[in-house]
């Protein structure tokens, strides 16, 4: 069983330990709170399951009015309709990260859960009536999160590794850009400019980093979000909203807005169960992308916040 099996169980006891799946996660639709000074309205848009066995790992907009989810438990990418209605979809062994490029093409991860023997990435085309997986590199192992810059350029995340992969457009890998970027434990990946944000989830003071993409090397830390090492949030996938960053805290089960010019932060939402990737609409049923997230959990469900 490879290391990420380590990182579920963790994450597991975590969440349990922190309540992640009592009495805050159990809260009703529309009860979520902010500390951020702006109200966020909680709906759920797709019921869960059983609490890890229907796993959702990640989510992407294709801009096309179809919302791409990453089913890790059952190997599977789904697409749904702004209604919530199924709209396709195809196996794929251990889904994870799921990422737009410029090209057009949705780009997933594979190979993240502990019980695929090996990983890489696949793409589709989501205009197609259809769309089927096709090969884009293989081989890669220890893989979780994903971005996708302006140039197609691809960068994974890889959580008990240190070095965040990158790769060429044409599948080879940047060496060099990988050893700069040498951070242990990365987790979720978003790009803003020419700007890399990571999260961290093997640092127990919750950390997101900052790594510029023309200089790897040159990293530096946004922001800690747990003075208290004892209270790791267990950061998972981050993503851009109004300026600033969201990201899901999956022992904690809250979305935290954090200003990327001061590392201030504070809690724009609460009552998750286990979050596990973050997305901000886009051209999915008329929805702003300024108000309104989109949040997959590790209890299956997909929700919708929406953000006065």
């Amino acid at each position: 069983m490879r290391m990420r099996s380590t990182m579920v169980v963790a994450g597991l006891l975590a969440a349990l330990t922190a309540g992640g799946t009592g009495a805050a996660a159990t809260a009703a639709p529309g009860t979520a709170s902010s500390s951020c000074g702006q109200r966020a309205h909680v709906e759920v848009f797709h019921e869960g399951g059983v609490p890890l066995l229907d796993w959702r790992e990640n989510l992407e907009f294709d801009g096309r009015g179809t919302l791409w989810v990453s089913h890790l438990t059952k190997n599977r990418v789904e697409g749904y309709a702004p209604d919530g209605t199924p709209r396709g979809g195809f196996r794929l062994a251990g889904p994870g990260g799921i990422r737009r490029g410029p090209d057009g093409m949705m780009y997933v991860n594979y190979g993240v859960s502990p019980l695929t023997p090996r990983g890489g990435v696949v793409r589709f085309d989501p205009a197609a009536a259809e769309p089927r997986p096709q090969p884009f590199v293989d081989g890669i192992s220890g893989i979780n999160g994903l971005a996708v810059d302006s140039r197609g350029n691809l960068y994974l995340s890889r959580e008990l590794s240190t070095g965040i992969l990158k790769l060429r457009p044409d599948g080879t890998r940047d060496e060099a850009w990988t050893k700069a970027a040498s951070i242990f434990g990365s987790n979720g990946l978003d790009i803003v400019g020419d700007q890399l944000y990571v999260s961290v989830l093997t640092d127990p003071t919750s950390r997101i980093v900052r790594v510029p993409l023309d200089d790897p090397g040159r990293y530096t830390t946004v922001a800690r979000l747990s003075p208290n090492p004892l209270r790791d949030k267990f950061l998972d996938d981050l993503t851009h909203f109004r300026g600033d960053l969201v990201v899901a805290g999956f022992r904690s089960g809250e979305l935290i807005r954090v200003d990327p010019a001061t590392g201030r932060s504070c809690v724009l939402a609460t009552g998750l169960r286990m979050p596990t990737s973050v997305r901000a609409a886009q051209g999915f049923g008329g929805l702003d992308p300024a108000r309104h997230l989109f949040v997959v959990e590790a209890s299956g469900r997909i929700v919708k916040v929406t953000v006065d």
